[in-house]
This record gives structure tokens, C-alpha cells and sequence, in this order.
């Protein structure tokens, strides 16, 4: 079987959910002859096997084939995000910015390295650059709410959720976002509706379920809070998530 055929076989094992079928062969196509495309198909399956060292170093040889490939960076840095490896991916990102300042996805994944880390002011400046960049970014806008959101302010980050929602209708993130914060400033009703619109456009957005899940907790209905949290751990499987899978976990025991 040639490379090409690998790859391809790779790629369509991938697309089927077969993520380990996948690791077999693209390891065999990398092998005999490494390549971005092999890399970034290799990387993609072993983030599906969760051997997310291997995915980094995988994308770092790459990198080291082609230092301005932008899918080789996006993937890193997200990579080094969900690792909480807050320089690293600044770093990746930065990069892509270095390479094209109009990369306005860049400027709003630095934020939320910055974010991460606890910069607040860099991380609104940064987003605000996003903005300006492309003032149409839904993406941009609804990290903007989160960057307002961790430093208190509610009406400018509902101000933003909304401004992300009126953008691009059918993304679901701006919503359930907005129904975390509606939960925490109290407005259940509010935040069950926007939880449940975003799940209409996405059944598969964890925070939703996680967000309905204390919702119900809170109204005493154990049942339907339950079925939610269960939810939520079906689909969350970050290992940046392992705290509050650790936490929901048990209140799952606790309502036994």
C-alpha cells in the first residue's frame, strides 16, 4: 500500500470515528515518509486516543518540516491550550500573528492563553485587536464576554454573548456561555432557556448540560439534574475538565 493510500485510509478511519484504526496506519504512513499532512492527520488521531504528549511532540516535528505552516501552529497552540500550557500556546499563536496580523482566530486564541493565565488586561487588549481585525468574528465577541465575565462584568459580557449571537445565529457557544453566566448571577430562567437554545442548534455542548444540571440542583429536581450532570460527563472528556468532572461526579453520588 502506498503513502498515499495510507493517508487516505487514515484520513477516512478518522472521519468514521475509528480513531485507533487510524493511529495504526498513520503511524505506518509516517513512518516509511514524514510529511505535514501525515503529521497533522497523526496528531488529529492520537488527540482522539487522548496521548495528547505524543499529539504535541508529533506537531512539533512537523513544525520542524515546515515553521510557517499555520494548521501545524492553530493545532499546537489549541493543543497547548487544553493542556493549560498558557505560554506555549501564546507562543504558537503569536506565531500565526507574526506570519499574518489579519489572522484574527490567532488574536482570539492568544486572548484566551492570556485568560488563562490570569492576564485580564492583556487578554481584553488582544481581544479588542481581534475585533478590529474582523469586527464580524462572532468568535472574537464571545470571548470577549469571557474575558468581561472573569473580571465581574456582567452587562458588558452579556452585552458581547449577544453581540457574538446576533453575528452568527447558529453558533451554540455564545449561547450556553450566556446561560452559564445568567446561572451564576441567579437568573435561572433566563439560563434554561438560553441552555436549551443552545442545545437545539448543538446536542452535544457539555457546558449546556453542565449549566442545566445546577440549575435543576438548585430547584430540588434531583432527577433531571442527574440526567444532565450524566450528560455532561459523557461529553466533556478535556483532561483540563478533571476537576469538575471530579466534582460533578460526586454530586451524582450524593443524589443516590
Amino acid at each position: 500500500m502506498s503513502i498515499e493510500d495510507l493517508l487516505e485510509k487514515g484520513r477516512r478511519a478518522l472521519e468514521e470515528g475509528d480513531s485507533r484504526g487510524a493511529l495504526q496506519v498513520l503511524q505506518q504512513a509516517v513512518a516509511r515518509q514524514e510529511s505535514v499532512e501525515g503529521l497533522l492527520l497523526l496528531a488529529e488521531a492520537q488527540l482522539e486516543e487522548a496521548q495528547l504528549s505524543k499529539a504535541r511532540k508529533t506537531l512539533e516535528k512537523g513544525l520542524r518540516l515546515e515553521p510557517q505552516n499555520l494548521d501545524l501552529l492553530y493545532a499546537l497552540g489549541d493543543l497547548c491550550l487544553e493542556e493549560e500550557l498558557g505560554e506555549a500556546a501564546e507562543k504558537a499563536y503569536q506565531a500565526i500573528i507574526d506570519l499574518d496580523a489579519e489572522e484574527s482566530e490567532a488574536w482570539v486564541s492568544k486572548a484566551m492563553a492570556q485568560l488563562q493565565a490570569g492576564a485580564i488586561d492583556a487578554a481584553e487588549q488582544t481581544c479588542r485587536k481581534a475585533i478590529e481585525v474582523d469586527p464580524d468574528s462572532a468568535f472574537a465577541y464571545n470571548a470577549l464576554g469571557d474575558i468581561c465575565a472573569a473580571r465581574g462584568g456582567k452587562d458588558d459580557a452579556v452585552s458581547s454573548y449577544r453581540q457574538a449571537i446576533a453575528l452568527d445565529p447558529e453558533e451554540p457557544q455564545p449561547l450556553a456561555s450566556l446561560g452559564d453566566l445568567y446561572y451564576e448571577a441567579g437568573q435561572l430562567n433566563e439560563a434554561e432557556e438560553a441552555c436549551r437554545q443552545a442545545l437545539q442548534l448543538d446536542a452535544g455542548l457539555p457546558l449546556a448540560y453542565l449549566t442545566l444540571g445546577y440549575i435543576y440542583l438548585d430547584q430540588d429536581k434531583n432527577s433531571e439534574a442527574t440526567e444532565n450532570f450524566k450528560q455532561f460527563l459523557r461529553l466533556e472528556t478535556s483532561p483540563a475538565a478533571k476537576q469538575i468532572r471530579d466534582e460533578v461526579s460526586a454530586v451524582i453520588d450524593g443524589l443516590k
